[in-house]
């Protein structure tokens, strides 16, 4: 079943096919296994006949893969982070949305020279560009197309 009607990442797994009944089909060979093996799935996380969805943080539809809204309107009202904890913390929030930020490496610079052991915690103009800039980045992120093989 994996590669022609089921996706698996981890935990979680994805049954599709190229109509709605060639995808029941595969829904009901899946749930027969599941049932067949004693694996208990939890219905109040299970999503049925859904054009688009949440998947491992980024929002997957027809359009593409994109940022999920409600992480962008907590990034808009987020305050800069005044420890290097909450630097940390930011810049690995960032890091998950790489592939939406072009030169991720060229913005986030100024933030990660607070890292650095040798450095002092300085706050300065350029350190909070950056921090605009990339939360910027972050909230007006562009849909990628997912590639069709």
């Amino acid at each position: 079943m994996v590669e022609e009607s089921i996706e698996i990442f981890m935990d979680d797994f994805s049954v599709v096919g190229d109509s709605f009944e060639h995808c029941l089909e595969n829904l009901a060979q899946v749930l027969k296994h599941c049932e067949e093996i004693n694996l208990v799935l939890n219905w109040e996380k299970c999503l049925f006949v859904v054009k688009d969805g949440i998947v491992l943080g980024p929002k997957i539809s027809k359009r593409g893969i994109e940022v999920d809204k409600a992480k962008i309107e907590v990034i808009v009202k987020l305050p800069p982070p005044i420890t290097v904890k909450g630097v940390r913390s930011f810049l690995g929030h960032a890091e998950f949305y790489r592939r939406f930020i072009k030169d991720l490496s060229k913005v986030d610079n100024p933030l990660c020279k607070l890292l650095e052991t040798e450095s002092k915690f300085v706050f300065d103009e350029g350190w909070f560009k950056a921090f605009e800039c990339l939360k910027e980045k972050l909230t007006s992120v562009p849909i990628i197309i997912a590639p069709d093989w």
